[in-house]
Order: C-alpha cells, then structure tokens, then sequence
C-alpha cells in the first residue's frame, strides 16, 4: 500500500520540482523586467490609463513590445483598428515562436498546448526551448518540460502584470523614469537570452542578418513596426539558404 502511494505521488513531486526549476531559472529575467514593467505603467499613467485598465491589457495581450505600440498610439477615444493592426504587426514574430515550439508539445494534449502558447513571450520561449535541447541531449523524454515551463512563463506573467500594474500608481510620483536609465531594461534582457541560445559565429550570422535588416527597416520607416517581421524574415531566410548550402 506504501509502496503504491510512494509512486502514485512521484510524477507529482517531480512537476513540482520542474516547476520550482523554472521559477529559479527565470530569477534574472524576472529582476530585469522590473524597470521594463514600470516604465510602460508610467506611459499608460501619463495617457490616463487606471491600475485596473492595464493590468487587464498586459494580462490579455502578453507582449512587451505590441504594449508599448499600443500605449504610444493611445488616444481618447482610441484609434482601436489602428493598434489592433499594429499589435498584429508587432506580434507576428510569435507565428514563429509557435510553429518552432509546436513539434516540442506534439507530446501534449491540446487542453494543455494551447495555454501553453497563449503564455508564450521571448523569454518563456527562450529559455524553455533551450531547456527542451539541453534535455534532449542528456536523453531525457519527453526533451519539453511542461512542469519547468509553467515555472518560467507563468512567472513572467505575474511579475509583468502587477509591475505593469504599479507602474500606472507610481509613474506620476516618480516622473519620467527614463532618465534613470529604465528603458535599457528591454535589450538588456535580450542580450542575456542571446547570450543563452549562443551556438557559435555560423549560426548566430543569420542573428546579424536579421539584426542589419531590422535596423535599416526602422531607419527608412520610422515610427512603424515594419521592422519586426522584416527583421524575423530576413533572419529565416538566412537560415534556409545557409541550409540549402550546407553538405548533406
């Protein structure tokens, strides 16, 4: 009887423990997102945005990047079809992001797929597909993690909720936080997520590709989201030609 106990309770130590695993992965992005969270709750403050407005829009659109779109677009009354088509513009990196996780949750049903995706960001997905590789590698099945996912992701989510959140309360008190040097929390946090996918000069030559593309995007078009899917599509199409060219 012991004994039957003892091994029905195992897989739900172990998801606590994959669980726990990616929560303290996670720790150094949590930190960095902090100043991030807060700045977008000060520029929602200054556009008249409550504590409860945009928690709800942070919460629901869990997206650093199309936020801050959406809250430099923000008018009263809102331009809504324009930010939804800039979101749109924004985000379609995730079309992406999801389609390379989607072989990795093949194992899953979709009841839990699919949140699995809607809590997906940058970071979540960084770290929990370069988890997935590093299990894979040590022969480990399945190689995805949902347990130590969960962690990750739904860390994030809160962590950027209630700063978002109390950035809306403290942004009038504390002015224009950029002159603190806040904004540089973004690419600092994906510096240490390239840092982290780093496989060698070959691969990462289609990162420079995307990044060159991306930047002479936004220096012709400025003030648009162009730069994002022009960046991501010029960074895939490296890959697929460096592909084609590579012995078989």
């Amino acid at each position: 009887m012991r004994r039957t106990l003892l091994l029905s309770a195992s897989p739900t130590r172990a998801a606590g423990a994959e669980f726990t695993r990616g929560c303290v992965a996670v720790l150094p992005m949590l930190i960095g997102i902090i100043p991030f969270a807060l700045l977008l709750g000060a520029q929602a403050a200054a556009k008249g945005m409550s504590a409860v407005e945009l928690p709800l829009l942070t919460g629901l659109n869990f997206a650093g990047g199309s936020e801050f779109a959406a809250i430099a677009l923000w008018t009263s009354p809102p331009h809504i079809f324009a930010i939804m088509m800039v979101t749109l513009l924004v985000n379609s990196r995730h079309l992406l992001m999801g389609a390379a996780m989607a072989p990795a949750l093949s194992h899953l049903p979709l009841r839990k797929a699919i949140p699995a995706l809607l809590v997906m960001c940058d970071e979540s997905w960084a770290l929990g597909m370069a988890d997935a590789a590093r299990r894979r590698q040590a022969g480990l099945s399945p190689g995805f993690s949902m347990a130590y996912y969960a962690g990750v992701a739904g860390s994030l989510w809160v962590m950027w909720v209630v700063f978002t959140g109390l950035g809306v309360l403290t942004g009038p008190v504390l002015g224009d936080i950029t002159r603190w040097g806040f904004d540089m929390a973004f690419p600092a946090v994906f510096l240490v997520l390239l840092r982290g996918m780093w496989k060698g000069a070959r691969t990462a030559f289609a990162w420079l590709v995307s990044l060159i593309a991306a930047a002479t995007t936004w220096h012709y078009f400025p003030g648009s989201a162009y730069y994002v899917p022009v960046g991501a599509g010029a960074g895939i199409l490296t890959i697929l030609l460096m592909s084609a060219r590579s012995p078989s």
